[in-house]
C-alpha cells in the first residue's frame, strides 16, 4: 500500500478514534505490502522510518498536539532518527506501530515508535524533533503547557541523553567542516583521494 494511502487512512481513523493523552501510547495497525519489501523480501530498513511517520501523525492528531500546532501554524520537523531492527516483518504480516512521547529537553521532543508483531518488538524508530511555526520553534515546555501537562519532562533514559549528545556532536562536526571549507573556498565534502 502506498504511503499516501496509509497516511490518508491514518488521518481518517484518527478522527474516528478516541482522543489520547500526551503520555499515552497510540497504536496504528498495518500490514506488510509488496512495495514495503527489499531484496531480502522483508520490510526495507528505510520503510520503517516512513511508516513511523504514519504512527507519529496518528499520535499528533489524537493527543491534541495537532490542535496546538494548527493554532501556531507550526509543522512537525524531524531532526534526527535512529532505528533498531530485531525481527523481520515479511509480506502480508500484520503488525502495529506503538507511538509514544518519551520526553523533552530545552530544544527537542523525543518520540519512540515500536513495531510490534505478535506481542514482540520487531523494530524501533526513535526520533527527536520540534514544531516550527511562523514565529520559529515552539519550545517543548511551552507545548507541554498548552497541552495541560507539567512543563518539566519525565526523566529521559540515559541512552537517550547519550544519543542526543552524539547527534549534537555530529552537527558541530559538520558545521566545523563547512566553516573550514568556506575559508579555503572548496566544497564541504571533497573527495579525499
Amino acid at each position: 500500500m502506498n504511503l499516501w494511502f496509509r497516511l490518508i487512512k491514518a488521518l481518517f481513523m484518527a478522527m474516528l478514534r478516541k482522543p489520547a493523552q500526551p503520555f499515552d501510547t497510540t497504536v496504528v495497525k498495518m500490514r506488510v505490502w509488496p512495495n514495503d519489501l527489499d531484496l531480502n523480501l522483508h520490510v526495507n530498513n528505510g520503510r520503517y522510518f516512513t511508516m513511523a511517520d504514519v504512527g507519529r501523525i496518528d499520535y499528533i492528531l489524537r493527543s491534541g498536539v495537532g490542535k496546538v500546532a494548527l493554532k501556531h501554524r507550526a509543522l512537525p520537523i524531524v531532526a534526527e532518527a535512529t532505528a533498531k531492527f530485531r525481527k523481520e516483518l515479511r509480506l502480508f504480516e500484520r503488525f502495529e506501530i506503538h507511538s509514544r512521547l518519551v520526553g523533552w529537553d530545552d530544544k527537542w521532543s523525543y518520540m519512540e515508535h515500536r513495531f510490534v508483531r505478535k506481542g514482540r518488538v520487531a523494530g524501533v524508530v526513535f526520533m527527536r524533533g520540534f514544531f516550527k511555526g511562523a514565529q520559529g520553534a515552539i519550545k517543548p515546555e511551552d507545548l507541554a503547557e498548552y497541552l495541560g501537562v507539567p512543563s518539566m519532562s519525565p526523566l529521559l533514559p540515559e541512552w537517550v541523553t547519550i544519543w542526543a549528545e552524539s547527534c549534537d556532536g555530529l552537527t558541530e562536526s559538520i558545521r566545523l567542516e563547512e566553516s573550514i571549507a568556506a575559508t579555503q573556498e572548496q566544497p564541504v565534502y571533497a573527495s579525499h583521494s
